[in-house]
C-alpha cells in the first residue's frame, strides 16, 4: 500500500499530498545502484535500514546516495533515512541535507520535525511504507516486478 504524503506532511495531516513511489530498503552502494538501475527514470524511494541514522550517522547516507546517483545518471530517487525515535539525530540528518527522514518518536517532536522538514524541502514520514528489502534472499530478482517495470514481448523486463 502506498501512502499519500508531501514534503513536511505527517500521516495524520489532511491534504492532497502525493502518492509515494515504490520503496526499496538499501544497505549499501551496490544495492542502491541496483535499485536505481532497475527503476531507470521512474520515481523510487530508497529507504535506509531501521535506525540507520543512529547507528551509521547521516553523513554515510548522504555520501552513499550521492555516489549511487553519480553512477546511475537520470535516476529519479529520493532517499529516506530512518532516524528512529531520536529527534536530535533527525535534526542532524536534515541539517546534513537528506531528502527525507523517517521519525518514530513522540507527537510533539514529530510536529516540530515536520515543520523543519517542510522548510528544508525534505520528505517527512512517521511510519515505514511497504518496501522491498534488498538484503533479503532473492530480493533482486523481485525488484523489477516490485517497481512495476514493464515486460517486453518475450516476458523479460525492459
Amino acid at each position: 500500500m502506498r501512502r499519500r504524503l508531501e514534503a513536511g506532511q505527517t500521516e495524520g495531516n489532511e491534504g492532497e499530498g502525493h502518492t509515494l513511489p515504490p520503496a526499496v530498503i538499501v544497505r549499501g552502494l551496490d544495492q542502491a545502484e541496483a535499485a536505481l538501475r532497475a527503476a531507470g527514470s521512474a520515481p523510487l524511494l530508497l529507504l535506509s535500514p531501521p535506525e540507520a541514522a543512529r547507528l551509521l550517522g547521516p553523513a554515510w547516507w548522504v555520501a552513499m546516495l550521492s555516489a549511487a546517483r553519480a553512477s546511475v545518471p537520470g535516476a529519479a530517487a529520493r532517499g529516506v533515512l530512518d532516524c528512529g525515535g531520536s529527534a536530535g539525530t533527525a535534526q542532524e540528518a536534515l541539517a546534513s541535507g537528506v531528502d527525507g527522514i523517517l521519525f518514530t518518536g513522540g507527537v510533539a517532536a514529530a510536529r516540530r520535525l515536520a515543520s523543519i522538514s517542510a522548510l528544508a524541502g525534505a520528505l517527512f514520514l512517521t511510519a515505514r511504507p511497504a518496501a522491498l528489502d534488498l538484503g533479503s534472499h532473492g530480493a533482486e530478482r523481485k525488484l523489477p516486478l516490485w517497481l512495476g517495470v514493464p515486460r517486453d514481448r518475450t516476458g523479460g523486463f525492459v
